[in-house]
């Protein structure tokens, strides 16, 4: 004898329900993303014949008897790959098809084989001719689905590559009285503050690529043509924006690397040419200021001029995450890797070394202890990375140079604020004698700051920013070169959100005691970005 199955009317209304629920919601534009395409929900659910094969689902559950319901009598419930049927998670249109693909199948089954009652074949009957435009119209919209699918899969620039660009429109200009000199030298010996408005602009293209969508391959291609305001502007590069390079709009690779997963908790980056440790390693403690194009307007304000360190190199960094509080990362960047010539090259010419542990004790707190070994050849001084005074950037002049950098990081979030602060100690060495310099004579050389950062102040997306915070200045030195005098970094910004793809962001900065000299007159750097982002 045939095994009854009573096909009741309450579920053929649920499913007609549905149907009706995603027609009035379909619009005519369709937004597909690419792993849509390429891997279709079919292929990922799987008919479930016991409701206990679920696991997440429990006799508890508010819906479980709803569930097997469906499941015994009617065969028509399909679940993931990873055994589990993620109950609370929203529906896609895509999901929906499916497993109403699923019942549909399982009625016309069990039409054909005649084990449906026949008032359950007449109320089926009278739902479908009720409903029949509505069906007919989500038939269409289905055909104009896959036929828009099918073209962009067409017509899609790369199956591996996104392309992501920037671009930044800026006006700046410089304040001021006379240029600073260095500690030591006359105020007033160099001249004017260069005090002439300036319009640049900066471009970035950006040519994402993943191959097992695990992993990265970035080309980027810079453009921009920004005035350096720096010892040639105020006579200082305590005044130096985040985003100065000088190129005359010619394309340059702006950064070259790939960065993948060894492991679940293991990482590497492998830098081509332009690598920067701050964009390779879990953490720099100042999320809202780090950014180049939507941080800090200031150079210094990004972070610890640690992480500047074999900027530019090529090398590798590793980062592994032991836990979820505790993470190591290590480094090598060599800065003429690409150079034959004596005191280049990969191991012999200028490097930088780095190994950071980071360590988040709450969810809201991070602190990070940084290490980095360097050495600049004569003439490629860059002990505190382009900030702080000339002398602390070359406290032995153009004679070769190494440097033991320590750096203490933290950052704490409470809504609505986030403080960020570090604190840099640096140990530079003399390796060769010069003019009043013995080789292993060593000066000290210290910097900190603070920044509050005010995320969505005024609206969503919007930042407002403080930093305050000392330069790099020499505090000791076997040369006597010391800088008694301290610098103060002041800085105010405010990125404001247009829309999602367009910002406006004022800042000023303030400088007293440039280089490290009193008798320097104050000098500020006032600047308007507008950034955009496709």
């Amino acid at each position: 004898m045939k095994r009854k199955v009573c096909l009741n009317l309450s579920l053929s209304s649920v499913l007609l329900s549905g149907i009706l629920a995603q027609s009035s919601h379909v619009t005519a534009q369709v937004v597909i993303d690419q792993n849509d395409i390429k891997q279709p929900f079919s292929s990922s659910l799987r008919q479930v014949t016991n409701v206990n094969q679920l696991r997440d689902i429990a006799p508890t559950d508010w819906a479980y008897e709803a569930l097997r319901s469906l499941v015994d009598r009617y065969g028509c419930i399909s679940g993931f790959g990873d055994q589990t049927y993620r109950g609370n998670q929203p529906l896609s249109r895509y999901e929906f098809a499916a497993g109403l693909n699923s019942c549909l199948n399982q009625i016309e089954r069990l039409i054909a084989s005649q084990e449906v009652d026949n008032p359950d074949l007449a109320s089926i009957q009278r739902l479908q001719d009720e409903f029949a435009d509505e069906l007919k119209a989500i038939e269409g919209r289905v055909d104009n689905l896959e036929t828009r699918a099918a073209s962009l899969e067409d017509d899609q620039f790369s199956t591996t590559t996104k392309l992501r660009g920037q671009v930044i429109f800026s006006l700046t200009n410089a304040f001021g009285d006379d240029k600073a000199v260095p500690f030591g030298a006359t105020a007033g010996s160099a001249g004017e503050v260069e005090d002439e408005t300036v319009f640049d602009n900066r471009v970035r293209l950006n040519f994402d690529s993943s191959f097992t969508g695990k992993d990265l391959l970035k080309v980027r291609f810079d453009a921009l043509n920004v005035e350096r305001f720096g010892v040639g502007v105020t006579g200082t590069n305590m005044t130096r924006l985040a985003f100065d390079r000088p190129l005359n709009n010619d394309f340059a690779i702006g950064k070259l690397f790939y960065r993948f997963r060894a492991t679940d908790k293991l990482r590497f980056v492998i830098d081509g040419t332009r690598g920067r440790y701050n964009a390779n390693i879990s953490n720099t403690f100042n999320d809202f200021f780090a950014n180049p194009f939507k941080g800090s307007v200031s150079n210094f304000g990004r972070f610890n001029p640690i992480y500047i360190q074999g900027v530019g190199g090529a090398g590798v960094t590793a980062v592994y995450q032991l836990n979820d509080a505790i993470a190591f990362n290590a480094g090598y960047l060599a800065r003429n890797a690409d150079n034959t010539s004596e005191e280049n090259g990969l191991f012999d010419g200028s490097f930088a070394a780095l190994a950071q542990l980071d360590i988040a004790p709450m969810k809201n707190l991070n602190f990070g202890l940084t290490y980095v070994r360097a050495y600049y050849p004569a003439g490629k001084a860059f002990v505190t990375g382009g900030t702080g005074s000339r002398l602390a950037n070359a406290p032995f002049g153009n004679i070769d140079t190494s440097a033991d950098h320590f750096g203490l990081q933290t950052s704490l979030s409470f809504n609505p604020i986030e403080i960020s602060g570090w604190a840099g100690y640096t140990i530079a060495n003399a390796e060769t004698d010069g003019v009043g310099i013995e080789a292993g004579d060593n000066s000290e050389v210290l910097n900190w700051a603070v920044s509050l950062a005010f995320p969505d102040l005024g609206g969503e997306g919007n930042v407002a920013g403080l930093i305050v915070g000392q330069q790099p200045r020499i505090i000791d030195s076997d040369t006597d070169a010391e800088e008694d005098d301290s610098n103060w970094h002041l800085q105010a910004q405010y990125r404001y959100r247009l829309n999602k793809n367009v910002s406006i962001n004022p800042g000023l900065i303030a400088i007293l005691n440039p280089e490290n000299n009193d008798d320097n007159e104050t000098v500020y750097v006032g600047t308007v970005r507008t950034i955009f982002e496709f």
